[in-house]
């Protein structure tokens, strides 16, 4: 199979579509940043600052869960114990703008894509530019989920955990809003991020820098990895630990499934060249 021939392209002119890929991409989030602004009400109070609330989806979800399972209010949160305080002239306005780009971001990734698609695609077979639409659905759509899994639970284990946690009695929280939307930031993108190890393999697989055989050899690394992260972002319970766990797990499973279909492919490939 040969390659679509195309014209040659010198360092510079790839240094100059990567640039523009930056220019219209900085572009698109601004824009969408920019929309955020007529929502900015709902983005922070019921959005943003959700999880701190007790009434929030995840908190009521864990405390029927508990009912389910005959844990009684074990799991059940009844008061978050904090405050957030703004400590700096600036910092409001400063989380403001960082939380609309954050926004802006997210809503912007799919176009993001499509720029990263077009930037690589003229290295790629014919059959595999084909693949275009398939390959911005796929990797936004699990881009997409690991924002609700940073947003659903991997923020509200944390706010409770960070939240009951206590060295004395004492000692009262009082977090700033700079720690609170730099957890925040951190966690949603963390999880987009994370979600996309599969795209991530697949194309590391193609290139020949990660077979499935160095994946399964350091499976048992990643699971303890895994559980460490849960055991961190989690309050002291098996059933939240697990509930954080399981996802990551499949996420690092169908990745190796992934790379084993693409290296049989590859093998076959150069089989028959």
């Amino acid at each position: 199979m040969e390659k679509k021939q195309l014209k040659e392209m010198s360092f510079l002119d790839h240094l100059e579509e990567l640039r523009w890929l930056l220019v219209r991409s900085t572009i698109a989030i601004i824009i969408m940043a920019f929309l955020t602004y007529f929502i900015s009400d709902y983005l922070f109070d019921t959005i943003i600052f959700g999880p701190t609330r007790p009434s929030f989806y995840t908190y009521r979800w864990f405390c029927d869960l508990s009912h389910y399972l005959n844990f009684g209010e074990s799991i059940c949160i009844e008061e978050l114990p904090f405050i957030i305080q703004n400590t700096l002239m600036e910092g409001q306005v400063n989380m403001f703008v960082w939380m609309c780009l954050l926004a802006g971001f997210i809503l912007a990734f799919p176009y993001i894509l499509y720029q990263i698609w077009g930037f690589i695609s003229p290295a790629l077979y014919p059959n595999e530019r084909k693949n275009a639409k398939f390959f911005i659905f796929i990797s936004s759509l699990l881009f997409f989920l690991g924002v609700l899994f940073g947003y659903f639970v991997i923020i509200p284990m944390s706010v409770n955990f960070v939240a009951t946690f206590t060295v004395s009695e004492m000692v009262k929280n009082q977090f700033t809003l700079e720690s609170y939307i730099g957890m925040f930031k951190t966690s949603v993108i963390a999880g987009g991020l994370f979600f996309e190890l599969p795209i991530i393999i697949y194309f590391l697989t193609k290139l020949g820098l990660v077979t499935p055989e160095f994946l399964r050899k350091y499976r048992k690394y990643a699971i303890v990895i895994v559980l460490i992260v849960a055991a961190i972002v989690t309050p002291p319970d098996v059933v939240s630990q697990t509930i954080v766990a399981i996802p990551m797990l499949i996420i690092f499973e169908l990745s190796v499934i992934i790379s084993s279909i693409v290296y049989k492919r590859k093998l076959k490939n150069e089989q028959l060249s």
